[in-house]
């Protein structure tokens, strides 16, 4: 199994964390960085385990905050570290709307721009935001090396929209809540080369374990409603997941796969 999306960053007990991750039998961890505080600590974290890989960005949340300089610091890390394989999360989130929307449109559009610059995929959030982050990525130009919809809670329509560009679209702990037949839906019917399975932790745990803290352990829960989603045995749907994780995040850059690792 993989985790393509969480937060390693917001862990006190990390070293806990991880040990229950391999022995739940993970074999990657993307942890992804969203603001500038957690660029170090995070490109530490992944420097010091083989199956841990590390996206950067700075949130929507914090684009009221966010400077040329933010941005100059996560180019240079990005570009400098090889175990940064993803631009993100960035995009547009006008649910809780934290930062100004014309903020936010700005450090979007400076995160494609530096996707597009480096080389490397761009990981999406969009939240009550579909139709602009569409225009947003029309306009500015889709970056080639992909894009993933992170942690996707919309309809089949939006979904269709997102397949329409090539996206890779990702699917976390809420596809396991009783309420989320809208979100089955869409997952159903999204094909099997283009889905990446997340926890998103430590937030949105599944349904077993909601209300608790999330951990990247628990993405299995996502994995067992996906696979019966999709008619698969739980291997196999493991089998096509690291697939496409090794497809989307590995294979930009130099390295390879080799027994469960990635050495670069």
């Amino acid at each position: 199994m993989v985790d393509a999306h969480c937060h390693l960053d917001e862990f006190e007990d990390l070293e806990q964390v991880l040990l229950r991750a391999w022995e739940k039998g993970l074999e990657a961890i993307m942890t992804v960085a969203a603001e500038p505080k957690a660029f170090q600590i995070s490109i530490q974290i992944a420097s010091k385990d083989p199956r841990i890989f590390l996206s950067l960005g700075i949130h929507p949340h914090y684009a009221k905050e966010a400077s040329k300089e933010a941005l100059s610091m996560l180019g240079f890390l990005a570009s400098s570290s090889p175990k940064v394989r993803a631009i993100g999360e960035t995009g547009l989130d006008f649910y809780k709307n934290l930062s100004p929307r014309d903020k936010q449109e700005w450090l979007f559009k400076a995160h494609i721009e530096l996707a597009h610059k480096l080389g490397l995929p761009l990981v999406i959030h969009c939240r009550n935001a579909f139709e602009e982050v569409l225009k947003i990525l029309d306009t500015e130009a889709i970056p080639p090396q992909g894009v993933m919809v992170h942690c996707f809670s919309g309809s089949l329509t939006e979904a269709k929209e997102f397949l329409k560009r090539g996206f890779f679209i990702s699917f976390a702990g809420n596809l396991t809540y009783p309420n989320a037949d809208r979100l089955r839906e869409a997952a159903s019917a999204v094909p099997e080369d283009k889905v990446l399975l997340e926890t998103d932790a430590p937030f949105l745990a599944p349904q077993p374990f909601r209300g608790k803290r999330n951990e990247p352990s628990y993405v299995e829960e996502t994995f067992k409603t996906w696979a019966k989603l999709k008619g698969l045995l739980l291997e196999e749907a493991k089998r096509k997941i690291l697939s496409n994780f090794k497809r989307f995040f590995l294979s930009n850059g130099g390295g390879r796969w080799n027994n469960g690792m990635w050495s670069l």
